[in-house]
């Protein structure tokens, strides 16, 4: 399966999953935490099926490297979701984590003493740029609806802040993450399956440590009254609603996930994180149209910032110039 494949996974899995994921937060807030569990236990128990044969095979990359990776996903992908706890907008959770690919690049510079072009700085910027514009316009957003009672504005805005830097330090650690990754597949070789299987399967026995609110969104989900319960087809069994949605979302992330670990087999850390800031831009802009998410015109500014400095980076106004000179400018060339 190649890179192409790989990008059609994480774009229509992630797309879609972010979808469900909005319908589960916008009922209950807090419910970060079961749907990682769901989203674990589900790509967990397909890889001890089909990738370790139901542990009758060994791993080609030794289990003390996983250990490593397996801390730095389960720290991620926790924060990240209980970050939404925080006064947390959908549309700011998207735009702030696009910043991987700035934070990929710096670290990159550090740890791998790699060196970019002007242009790659440059996109850099803007995509920095354009996610300070839209934090602190969602800060904006945050003390006018709280203009009512000082003390409780200030409660809620520094509630706000906590999200902020949990979702600051989840975008580094992803990034470093994604650095341990390629320096892996340099030295073992590519094993994306084996990875997906180990990151979720290894960090299992944390989720001890969230199991009371794990068993109370459970609750919650199974005694909603105010939601609609689906039939299932066939099977003349209803299911509250919030189950469907968390069933639809753990499948979509699976595939979303798989897409995402085929491509760091094809690609370096960096192309990866620019594909999935892409996907999220995507995802973004459905979030905004489809559930009316409030969006100011300076939200607009700076998504369209980031978004060009995406473009920028991907080098696609060079693609795009080549592709108009066509075949003419290559046999001057090669003249």
């Amino acid at each position: 399966m190649g890179p192409v494949f790989a990008v059609v996974l994480v774009f229509v899995g992630c797309c879609s999953n972010v979808v469900f994921l909005e319908l589960l937060v916008r009922d209950f807030p807090g419910c970060g935490n079961i749907v990682t569990f769901a989203q674990f236990v589900f790509i967990a128990l397909e890889g001890f099926i089909f990738e370790t044969n139901f542990g009758r095979k060994k791993p080609a990359i030794p289990i003390s490297n996983y250990v490593i990776m397996v801390t730095m996903f389960f720290t991620v992908s926790v924060i990240n979701n209980y970050a939404l706890n925080f006064n947390i907008a959908m549309p700011l959770h998207m735009i702030f984590r696009s910043g991987s690919l700035i934070a990929n690049m710096i670290l990159g510079i550090i740890i791998l003493k790699k060196r970019y072009s002007a242009s790659k700085y440059l996109s850099i910027a803007l995509v920095s740029a354009g996610i300070f514009i839209c934090t602190i316009m969602s800060a904006k957003q945050v003390n006018v609806s709280n203009e009512g009672s000082e003390d409780q504005g200030f409660y809620t805005f520094m509630h706000w802040l906590i999200g902020i830097a949990m979702l600051t330090f989840a975008l580094l650690m992803s990034a470093r993450m994604g650095i341990f990754q390629e320096t892996l597949y340099k030295k073992y070789g590519k094993h994306s399956k084996e990875a997906l299987f180990y990151n979720h399967c290894l960090p299992l026995p944390g989720f001890l440590l969230l199991s009371t609110n794990i068993y109370n969104h459970c609750v919650l989900f199974s005694q909603s009254s105010e939601l609609p319960p689906t039939l299932i087809p066939g099977v003349e069994l209803t299911v509250p609603i919030m189950w469907i949605y968390l069933l639809i979302n753990v499948i979509t992330q699976y595939v979303c996930i798989r897409g995402v670990f085929i491509l760091t087999t094809e690609c370096a850390s960096l192309t990866v994180t620019l594909v999935v800031t892409l996907r999220k831009f995507l995802s973004l802009i459905f979030s905004i149209i489809y559930f009316q998410n409030p969006f100011t015109t300076w939200h607009w500014v700076g998504t369209a910032v980031v978004f060009v400095g995406t473009l920028l980076y991907t080098e696609v106004w060079s693609s795009v110039r080549a592709a108009l000179r066509g075949p003419d400018a290559k046999e001057k060339k090669a003249e």
